[in-house]
């Protein structure tokens, strides 16, 4: 019974984190940071909590398929809507684990399959979240009893909206343009000043004095 708790505890934890990241990466989309923030600030936190939810993610499948109190099979966290046991809504959870799979893989593989096939996979990220929420609210047992997941599934949409407004009603940040080095200008009619030179005029004899 321990490794049920377990698994609904991981998957909850696993929400919050994935909407973080999904909301964290609209703001890097709009180069935004905190004042006084740098921005690979934030792209480190995207990346943090992606693989943390993948950590997540693990622990919750691995708990969910060794616990017994529910007949899950492991091919059933692979491929989606196999399950015996309430075959939508595990399945779309599986379904979710499958579009965040992709995404990591395709990440690893960045430098080889080119940005533009990355970043189109990279949109899997929102397609993902919305998913795992109907997964959650639909297969979690604490949806209709204490009601504690529902408000917890309510707060996370508010955040991916709220990023989501953000996004549309804002301009992105503009980039910081490079600050070329000041070269004070040359008048080449003008003698250098020997003031410019003490030493060398030090250096010069008195032309009175050898006299």
């Amino acid at each position: 019974m321990s490794l049920w708790y377990l698994a609904r505890a991981t998957g909850a934890v696993t929400l919050i984190l994935l909407t973080l990241t999904v909301a964290i990466g609209i703001a890097n989309q709009q180069r935004w940071a905190p004042r006084r923030t740098p921005r690979f600030v934030v792209e480190h936190l995207h990346r943090s909590t992606s693989l943390l939810v993948v950590v997540l993610l693990a622990v919750h499948i691995a708990a969910s398929v060794i616990d017994g109190y529910v007949q899950i099979r492991l091919v059933d966290a692979v491929v989606p809507f196999l399950s015996s046991y309430q075959p939508l809504w595990l399945g779309l959870g599986t379904l979710a684990f499958d579009l965040l799979l992709a995404l990591i893989v395709t990440s690893v593989l960045r430098a080889h399959i080119g940005a533009r096939t990355w970043r189109a996979v990279h949109w899997a990220a929102y397609v993902c979240w919305p998913v795992a929420l109907a997964h959650g609210l639909g297969i979690g047992t604490d949806t209709g009893t204490t009601g504690w997941l529902t408000w917890l599934s309510v707060g996370c949409t508010a955040v991916v909206l709220a990023a989501v407004w953000a996004r549309l009603t804002r301009q992105p940040a503009p980039l910081a343009a490079p600050v070329a080095p000041t070269v004070p200008p040359v008048d080449a009619t003008r003698r250098p000043s020997t003031a410019a030179f003490p030493a060398v005029r030090r250096s010069v004899p008195d032309r009175e004095a050898l006299r």
